[in-house]
C-alpha cells in the first residue's frame, strides 16, 4: 500500500539522521565492539515496542471519543516536525564520538542500557505519538487503529533494526567522516533539517 510504503521510506530516513540513539549505536560499535552495538540496536529496537503500545492504545482511545481529535493531533504532529527542524538548525553542527569513554558491559547489560534508554526517553514517545497518525491506512471498521498502530510500529522497528545494524557494520568507516570532515557534518545537519520538514508536510496535508 502506498501509506505503508510512505511510511517505511519516512521511517528509514529517520533512522538514518543523526540522533542520540544512533550516535550512541556508533559511538559503542567504535569502542566495544560489534557484538556491543548489536546488543544496544536490539535493545533500542525493543523499546520501540514500548512506546508502540503506549501510541496504540492512547491515541485509539482518543480517537475513539471524537472523530475531531484525530486531526487535531495530525496538525499537532506537523508542528512538532516543524519545530524539531527548527531545534536542528539552531543546534551545533558537530557530531563528536570521541569524547563517550570506553565502558565494558556485557551482552546483557548492553542490551537493557539499549532498553531503558528508549523506554525512559519521553521524546520519543513524543515522536511517535506526533509521527504514526498521519500513516494509518484503514477505516477502524476494516482493522482496529490499535492493530494498525502495531502494523506501523513493526515497519518502524524492522526499518530502524536494519539501519542501526549498517551503522554497527560501517562503523569504522562512517567514524573518519563524522570525526574528520566539517562539511560532512553541515551536510548531515541539513539532511536532517529536510528530512524533519518533509514529514512535516506529509502529515499536515495528508490531514
Amino acid at each position: 500500500m502506498e501509506v505503508l510504503y510512505s511510511f517505511t521510506v519516512a521511517s528509514f530516513f529517520m533512522a538514518l539522521s543523526p540522533g542520540p540513539d544512533n550516535i550512541f549505536v556508533l559511538s559503542n560499535s567504535l569502542y566495544n565492539g560489534k557484538k556491543a552495538g548489536i546488543f544496544t540496536v536490539l535493545g533500542l529496537v525493543t523499546g520501540c515496542l514500548f512506546h508502540t503500545t503506549l501510541v496504540a492504545f492512547g491515541i485509539s482511545e482518543f480517537i475513539r471519543f471524537d472523530d475531531n481529535i484525530f486531526y487535531i493531533i495530525k496538525l499537532f504532529g506537523s508542528s512538532y516536525m516543524f519545530f524539531l527542524a527548527l531545534k536542528v538548525f539552531n543546534s551545533s553542527i558537530s557530531f563528536d564520538v570521541k569524547k563517550i569513554k570506553k565502558e565494558k558491559k556485557s551482552n546483557v547489560n548492553n542490551f537493557l542500557t539499549g532498553v531503558f534508554m528508549n523506554i525512559l526517553n519521553p521524546k520519543v514517545y513524543f515522536f511517535f505519538f506526533s509521527f504514526f497518525p498521519a500513516f494509518l491506512f484503514l477505516e477502524p471498521f476494516e482493522l482496529s487503529f490499535v492493530y494498525q498502530f502495531y502494523v506501523l510500529g513493526a515497519l518502524f522497528m524492522s526499518t530502524t533494526l536494519i539501519v542501526f545494524l549498517l551503522i554497527v557494520f560501517f562503523s569504522s568507516t562512517i567514524s573518519k567522516y563524522l570525526v574528520e570532515f566539517k562539511l560532512f557534518h553541515i551536510f548531515m545537519k541539513w539532511i536532517q533539517i529536510l528530512i524533519f520538514i518533509s514529514i512535516g508536510f506529509v502529515i499536515l496535508f495528508s490531514v
